[in-house]
């Protein structure tokens, strides 16, 4: 059963409109190979040239597409997301911050200029794009703060982050259905306590 994602679970969806690009989306949904390939034809060589400017080599590049691809499957997993600008412009996005980040932990300035070379958007495509590159941060920031609360509760959550009813999840946990609901409810202020003290969320408010 595909787990519902969890920053749908958390914050409620809004309505986009969709991409055309959204194929290549399908495409990482449904582990499409031929998709899959074509992601990397047409975008790998873009990626490991602004990397190989910007203190990295083909080893990094490869490292940070496919992480950035593993992103965005589990930010789309649930068959909500909608990609709101070109796919090229959210993936060398996501790249690029990952890319920074890793460049910040090695204590390595980038060359930021090169990092836009051979790129060339429409400014309101970039603004989808950085948007839509902070919706996955927040979901991965919200993944980690819930494996750092107390098992109870992460599995607790988790197990209501599926399609199942409810009534058939605490049945499966082997809880009432009424001590479920009051303990997601306390677990869901704990996680809502956690996520307000986080810097990235701090930092939005």
């Amino acid at each position: 059963m595909k787990s519902k994602n969890f920053f749908y679970f958390y914050i409620h969806h809004i309505q986009y409109i969709m991409h055309p690009d959204q194929r290549f989306i399908n495409s990482l949904q449904h582990n499409d190979s031929q998709g899959i390939a074509e992601i990397y034809r047409l975008y790998a060589d873009k990626i490991v040239r602004m990397i190989r400017h910007n203190n990295g080599d083909e080893a990094d590049a490869a490292d940070i597409l496919q992480e950035a691809l593993i992103a965005i499957y589990r930010l789309s997993a649930d068959g909500n997301f909608k990609l709101t600008c070109p796919f090229e412009a959210f993936l060398v996005t996501v790249c690029k911050r990952k890319w920074l980040n890793v460049l910040k932990k090695r204590s390595v300035n980038p060359v930021t200029k090169s990092l836009d070379e051979g790129f060339t958007f429409e400014r309101s495509d970039e603004m989808e794009a950085n948007g839509l590159a902070d919706q996955l941060e927040r979901e991965s920031t919200l993944m980690q703060v819930l494996e750092s609360m107390g098992s109870t509760c992460r599995e607790l959550i988790k197990a209501c982050m599926g399609k199942e009813h409810q009534e058939k999840v605490a049945e499966r946990l082997g809880l009432t259905y009424a001590y479920l609901r009051k303990k997601k409810s306390e677990c869901m202020a704990q996680l809502g306590k956690l996520v307000k003290a986080h810097p990235l969320f701090n930092r939005e408010q």
